[in-house]
């Protein structure tokens, strides 16, 4: 997109040019938009959030920027724009080399080709929209809602260009059809080289410092402001549980178990059908940036792989499936509800009494026919077994030797545990996808 016209639309909300990326932050609050204006901060914080990802990934950083873009989201919004709604959106390049669309809030974006024009709203996200689109035939553009308008329409091509820093405007257009405004950005030197154009005083974004943005004042002239903070990072530690109660604590206190730091993380299987069957127990939990609940002890989300906001106070949420075991075979089984497995649990009692069969063929004899129960607690998976012929055993990841369970005595589970029934080996796997 750095080769590309971009022309924006008049209006009052902040639009910035960076590192060939286009970013665009509503202006909520009355009267026009300034330096100390909430949104400019906001502008100034996505800007070096975006400059710094395609540091890190120059051939392409949508995905890095969309993750960044939410872990700022939920981390320092409310500090920048407090009691006020941050609508933003960011056109950058995808890795595949295609449009990547970042949306949180009232901003649009449209993807315009020969055949029409496919529309991506951010209201209609639980939390962002992040979707990536193949390179437009002829543009792309970023809109701030207007409550009085619907859909916003593609304005006719103009002269304009904005090279690289900030304006005032309702929206901007990246046109990829045709050749650029003859009102070059860039001056093309003998052997294909770019050199700046000697006009204005905002640096490009292939140099190796971050451009300060220009800020529009009152009166239209351009303010160079200070340097955009750089976020802090997110905790490492959760922070303790506030409203919890202390059942609640205690019964998470007992159950944390880490895994450890020298076992490399085991392979999440191909989601099933069943992944997403919900157990309908209600639990306290927190929900990720897309609103999925979440264990409240995790930095990720139990369910899609999102940070979590550890700052929230917990809520009463529906627990997801805390995990799947996987066979030996490959077959898996999601734990959404209290399971009984055996060579044939069916007609147990434990079925009876609604616990979920999981049936394992087991041709050697040492299965029983409801051999061992998984009862999931709170947010934690156990393993009970039922007093079988020939146990149960279970093997902790990081160690080598088996340990035999104690009838009837539960045992929690972590992932990457081992179980082993009769002759067959399962594996407890979480149920998300890994974290970015």
């Amino acid at each position: 997109m750095r080769d590309r016209q971009v022309e924006v639309v008049s209006g009052n909300h902040v639009v910035v040019r960076v590192a060939g990326a286009l970013v665009l932050v509503a202006h909520r609050a009355p009267g026009p938009v300034r330096e100390d204006s909430a949104a400019m901060r906001v502008a100034e914080a996505l800007s070096q959030l975006v400059f710094e990802a395609t540091e890190q990934a120059p051939g392409g950083p949508g995905r890095l920027v969309a993750r960044e873009a939410t872990n700022w989201l939920m981390r320092d919004a409310e500090q920048l724009s407090p009691g006020m709604p941050v609508d933003l959106g960011i056109l950058s390049q995808a890795e595949t080399g295609g449009l990547a669309i970042f949306l949180h809030g009232a901003v649009t974006a449209m993807v315009v080709d020969a055949e029409g024009v496919e529309y991506h709203h951010g209201v209609e996200a639980a939390f962002t929209v992040d979707r990536v689109a193949s390179t437009p035939a002829r543009a792309a553009a970023i809109f701030a809602d207007d409550e009085s308008a619907g859909d916003p329409e593609l304005p006719d091509r103009g002269i304009g260009a904005l090279g690289e820093g900030v304006a005032p405007a309702s929206g901007a257009v990246v046109w990829f059809e045709g050749r650029r405004s003859r009102a070059r950005d860039r001056d093309e030197e003998p052997g294909g080289q770019h050199r700046p154009a000697t006009t204005g005083s905002v640096p490009f974004a292939d140099e190796p410092q971050p451009p300060p943005l220009p800020s529009p004042g009152p009166s239209g002239d351009s303010v160079l402001p200070s340097a955009a903070p750089t976020p802090p990072p997110l905790p490492s530690v959760p922070p303790p549980l506030p409203n919890a109660g202390p059942d609640m604590a205690a019964r998470l206190a007992q159950t944390q178990l880490g895994r450890p730091s020298s076992v490399p993380p085991q392979p999440t299987p191909e989601p099933t059908p069943e992944r997403g069957a919900a157990s309908g127990i209600r639990v306290l939990g927190f929900k990720c940036a897309r609103a999925h609940p979440s264990d409240p002890r995790s930095a990720f989300c139990t369910v899609c792989g999102m940070p979590v906001d550890q700052t929230q106070p917990p809520s009463d949420v529906l627990r997801p499936p805390l995990g799947v075991l996987v066979l030996d075979d490959g077959t898996t089984f999601t734990l959404a509800a209290d399971a009984v497995l055996g060579r044939d649990p069916q007609n147990s009692d434990a079925a009876q009494r609604g616990m979920t069969p999981f049936k394992i063929e087991d041709n050697s004899g040492g299965m029983s026919r409801a051999h061992a129960e998984i009862r999931l607690v709170n947010w934690d998976a156990t393993i009970v077994d039922r007093g079988s012929t020939n146990g149960t055993r279970a093997r902790l990841p990081g160690y080598q030797d088996w340990i035999h369970l104690v009838p009837n005595q539960p045992l929690a589970l972590i992932h990457g545990t081992e179980l082993m029934l009769g002759n067959r080996v399962l594996r407890y796997d979480p149920a998300a996808a890994p974290p970015f």
